[in-house]
């Protein structure tokens, strides 16, 4: 096996654990309500805090990787999310709670857009897309990891010994990671932290942060209001929740599909666009039919085709200095995108009656995500 391979693995490996860390709280919510008498608007705000450091840390936080070395801020990353974890499992205090959940989620953006980088570090050229389509799937097999595992931990040992099995896992990856990852040897010196990012370049990266940003969004629209657009048919809670997960987990299948028909063929913008219409076609379809489990798993099965051609496009524009900005400004906007949306669905269901807009919404938006490919690639070419 070539080594970009065995890096991949380690990437892919570390990353499931931030993903398992950030689901734990989702995972433990009704015990978490209970052991700290909080509500499910608090909880909900606990899980959202893990990512709103990255709207306004991840360009920082690429700035300083190019500064500092990718390797040394991400073991620092690493380790913000072991202490963010530790005050969780071992704090009584809602406050504690909240310092240690923003703590360990200014580590995971660290994480998110170097990783990001290190990958593309040893892919570029190469295959990208399919890189890129089985690093972001750490995402989905992470969440559904922890929400098999942490429950049972927690029969056993309680809020505090899940925690800690969460922490304990983000602490095997950050040994496995400092051992074992070593950048490419093109990028074995210093990076030139005076290289500059401008131009149509720039343009380039902003609006392949657009693109992921709201590609996200759209996957939001269904797994935040997926269940509820269900109990508004009549389906039970349980039911709607269940028939939700399906789509996340033939995500998991299609994403990589989509990297490997992208590098196979080399229709790379086939394959976006091709996978957006898709997924666009799928959310208006999927409310206003009655076979809904079917409507579901083509969603799925469509909706994680664009994820790693997306993921590429960076790779377009990016040299090896400016790879960590531009993954930072990249994931600035994919923060944004991410925590904006379900706030900007939940007002519009609030106000036309019901959540199937939420779906249409979704649809809009991976149709401006074919408007804005069309940009990056005019951006792309004058770059070139």
């Amino acid at each position: 096996m070539a080594i970009r391979w065995r890096i991949l693995a380690l990437l892919f490996a570390v990353r499931t654990a931030m993903a398992f860390q950030f689901q734990s709280v989702a995972a433990l919510a009704p015990l978490l309500g209970r052991h700290f008498a909080v509500d499910l608007a608090e909880i909900g705000f606990l899980i959202g805090l893990y990512l709103a450091p990255g709207i306004v840390l991840a360009v920082p936080g690429g700035a300083i990787g190019r500064r500092f070395g990718d390797k040394r801020v991400v073991a620092i990353g690493l380790a913000l999310m072991i202490c963010g974890g530790l005050m969780m499992a071992l704090s009584s205090a809602w406050s504690l709670q909240v310092l240690g959940r923003l703590l360990a989620g200014v580590g995971g953006v660290l994480l998110n857009v170097l990783m990001s980088k290190m990958v593309t570090d040893w892919f570029a050229g190469k295959e990208i897309a399919t890189a890129m389509g089985i690093f972001v799937n750490s995402w989905p097999f992470g969440i559904a990891l922890a929400l098999v595992v942490l429950p049972w931990i927690a029969a056993e040992g309680g809020v505090s010994g899940a925690f800690l099995a969460a922490t304990a896992l983000v602490a095997v990856g950050l040994i496995a990671f400092a051992l074992l990852y070593r950048p490419p040897d093109a990028m074995a010196a210093a990076p030139d932290a005076r290289a500059p990012l401008g131009g149509p370049a720039l343009l380039a990266v902003v609006v392949a942060g657009l693109i992921w940003g709201l590609y996200n969004a759209s996957l939001g629209m269904i797994f935040s209001f997926g269940p509820t657009m269900l109990a508004e048919r009549g389906w039970t809670v349980a039911a709607a929740s269940s028939a939700t997960s399906i789509v996340l987990w033939l995500v998991a299948v299609s994403v990589p599909i989509g990297g490997i028909l992208a590098d196979r063929t080399g229709r790379h913008g086939a394959v976006l666009v091709g996978g957006f219409l898709a997924f666009a076609a799928m959310l208006v379809i999927a409310p206003r039919i009655e076979a809904v489990l079917v409507a579901f798993v083509a969603l799925g099965l469509v909706s994680g085709l664009s994820a790693g051609p997306i993921m590429s496009l960076p790779a377009q524009v990016l040299t090896p200095d400016t790879r960590a900005i531009g993954m930072g400004i990249f994931y600035s906007l994919f923060y944004a995108m991410v925590v904006l949306a379900p706030w900007i669905g939940g007002q519009a269901a609030s106000a036309v009656g019901h959540a199937r807009v939420t779906f249409d919404i979704g649809a809009g938006m991976l149709v401006a995500c074919c408007a804005a490919a069309w940009l990056f690639r005019k951006l792309a070419a004058i770059k070139a």
